[in-house]
C-alpha cells in the first residue's frame, strides 16, 4: 500500500532555502532579523546576540570555547543553523583555519532595532475612522468559519455546484497538490490530500503558506518579497485595523488571498478598506515546533470502538467520515464507530493508521484526554492489526515459464535470474520459473540465445 508523508516545513525552512542574494536583501528589513532571531536556537540566538557589537571574525575553535565539552552536539546544530540563514558567514584562509562574521546587514539592522526600539511596519487606523471595532471572539470566529470552509470545499471538491465563499482562482493555488483531476472528471482528493485532513491546523497552515510561496514565481511574485511581508504581517497586533492603501499591488492581492483562509479580515468604509490581522496571521513566525498550547478536544472512543464527538462543526464530521462510519448526527453531538469496512477505505486513500490514533489523540475530549492512554489500547491496536492485515501480501508484476526443454536450460535460466536480482520462485521438479517483470525483455533475449 503506497504511504505519503506530508513534510510541513516551518517558515525559516522557507528562508534558508531561499539564493543567497535574495537572502541578503531579506534583511535590509528589520523585522525579517527580529523574525530570524526569534527562531533561532537558544544557542545559536545566544551566538547572534554575543556577536552583535564584534566587528572582527571570531575563528571556529574560539567559538568551540564558548561551550562546554558536553554541548559539542548544540553547538554544531547553532552554527548549521546560523550558516543556512546566512547570518553567519563563513571564511578559510591560507591555513584552512575557519573563521565566521555576522551578516554586516543584519547586525546593523540589529543593532538599530536594540538601540531605538520596535517600530511597527505600518500604524493601526485610528478608531474614529472605522467604526464598530471587530470583537476578539467575533475575529477568532471568523477565522475558523472561513478555515473551515476551505476544508470543507476541499473535502467536496467533487461537488462542483456545492456554493462557496472561496473564488476558484484562490483554491487552484491552495489546492495545490492535495486535489487531482483528469479530463472531464471532477477533482478528486489525492493521498496527501486526505492526509493533510488529519493534520492538526497548524501544520496545515504551514503546508498551505509553502506551497503559497512555492508556486508564486508562476503569478509573477518574487517570494522573497512574499517572505518578507508575511513575516512583517506576524508582527501585527491582533484585532487593530490597518489601511490597505498602505500596501503595495502585491502586498494588496496577498491579503486578498489571505482573507479567504481566515488569516485577516477585510472590512470596506466610506473612503477607506482596511485588514485586520487575526491570530492565523499573528502566529506566522512562530516555529512549528513551538505551536501554540493544545486545543480543547471533542472525541471520546470507547473500548468497543463507538465514537462519540461533541460538536456542531460540519466539517469535524467529514473528517470522521475519513475513517469511521457515522451513523447519525444531532445538533452537537455525533455518533458513529471505528469498523474494519471504514478502516479499509481509509487505507486505500492513503491514511495510515498512525496517523488516524495520532488525530484521536489529539483530539480527545477533555473528560478523557486526562487519562492515559486517552484513546483505549484494544482500538489502537485493533487499528495497527488491520492495517498490517493489507500489508502482508505485496503484489509484483512477474512472468512465469515453464516447458523448459532440458534441465541446463532451466538451471541456466534460473541463474540469469538471479544475477539480474529478478528471481521470484521456482519449481526445480517441474522446473516452473517465475520472475519481475523488469527483467521479462531480458529473459525473453537469454532463452531465445540458449535455443540456437
Amino acid at each position: 500500500m503506497p504511504q505519503v508523508k506530508i513534510i510541513a516545513k516551518n517558515f525559516m525552512d522557507m528562508v534558508a532555502s531561499l539564493p543567497a542574494i535574495k537572502l541578503d536583501s531579506l534583511y535590509a528589513n528589520a523585522f525579517i532579523c527580529e523574525a530570524i532571531l526569534r527562531s533561532l536556537p537558544p544557542l545559536a540566538k545566544k551566538y547572534a546576540l554575543q556577536m552583535l557589537c564584534i566587528e572582527a571574525p571570531v575563528s571556529a575553535k574560539s567559538m568551540e570555547e564558548w561551550v562546554l565539552s558536553d554541548g559539542a552536539s548544540k553547538h554544531k546544530v547553532a552554527i548549521d543553523r546560523l550558516l543556512q540563514l546566512r547570518v553567519l558567514t563563513e571564511t578559510a584562509d591560507r591555513k584552512r583555519e575557519i573563521t565566521y562574521r555576522l551578516n554586516p546587514v543584519f547586525q546593523s539592522n540589529l543593532q538599530k532595532l536594540l538601540i531605538n526600539g520596535e517600530v511597527l511596519p505600518r500604524e493601526p487606523m485610528p478608531t474614529n475612522l472605522i467604526g464598530r471595532h471587530p470583537s476578539s471572539e467575533e475575529l477568532n470566529a471568523f477565522a475558523v468559519e472561513q478555515w473551515e470552509c476551505f476544508l470543507l470545499q476541499l473535502i467536496n471538491s467533487s461537488q462542483a455546484d456545492r456554493p462557496s465563499n472561496i473564488s476558484s482562482s484562490t483554491m487552484k493555488v491552495f489546492q495545490r497538490g492535495l486535489l487531482s483531476q483528469r479530463d472531464k472528471e471532477a477533482p478528486r482528493l489525492t493521498e496527501s490530500g486526505f492526509q493533510f485532513l488529519l493534520m492538526d491546523t497548524n501544520a496545515q497552515l504551514w503546508y498551505i503558506i509553502r506551497e503559497y510561496i512555492s508556486n508564486s514565481e508562476e503569478r509573477d511574485i518574487d517570494p522573497a518579497e512574499l517572505i518578507s511581508f508575511l513575516l512583517e504581517l506576524s508582527f501585527h497586533a491582533t484585532g487593530e485595523a490597518y489601511n490597505i492603501n498602505s500596501l503595495t499591488d502585491v502586498q494588496r492581492e496577498t491579503v486578498k488571498d489571505l482573507a479567504d483562509l481566515g488569516l485577516v479580515k477585510l472590512q470596506q468604509g466610506r473612503k477607506d478598506s482596511w485588514f485586520i490581522p487575526t491570530k492565523l496571521a499573528t502566529n506566522l513566525s512562530i516555529s512549528l515546533t513551538d505551536s501554540s498550547s493544545r486545543k480543547e478536544g471533542f472525541v471520546v472512543v470507547e473500548t468497543n470502538f463507538r465514537l462519540y464527538a461533541y460538536s456542531t462543526s460540519k466539517l469535524h464530521c467529514e473528517i470522521l467520515r475519513l475513517f469511521s462510519r457515522v451513523e447519525y448526527q444531532l445538533p452537537n453531538l455525533i455518533v458513529g464507530a471505528i469498523t474494519k469496512e471504514s478502516l479499509y477505505n481509509a487505507f486505500d486513500n492513503g491514511i495510515t493508521a498512525d496517523q488516524i490514533i495520532s488525530f484521536l489523540q489529539q483530539n480527545a475530549h477533555p473528560r478523557v484526554a486526562e487519562k492515559l492512554p486517552s484513546v483505549p489500547e484494544n482500538v489502537t491496536d485493533q487499528i495497527r492489526l488491520w492495517e498490517a492485515d493489507l500489508n502482508r501480501i505485496e503484489a509484483t508484476p512477474a512472468y512465469h515459464y515453464d516447458e523448459f526443454p532440458s534441465r541446463e536450460v532451466f538451471e541456466a535460466a534460473c541463474d540469469f535470474a538471479r544475477e539480474w536480482n529478478g528471481l521470484l520462485w521456482e519449481d526445480s521438479k517441474k522446473m516452473r520459473l517465475v520472475v519481475k517483470a523488469e527483467i521479462h525483455m531480458n529473459m525473453r533475449e537469454h532463452l531465445r540465445r540458449a535455443k540456437q
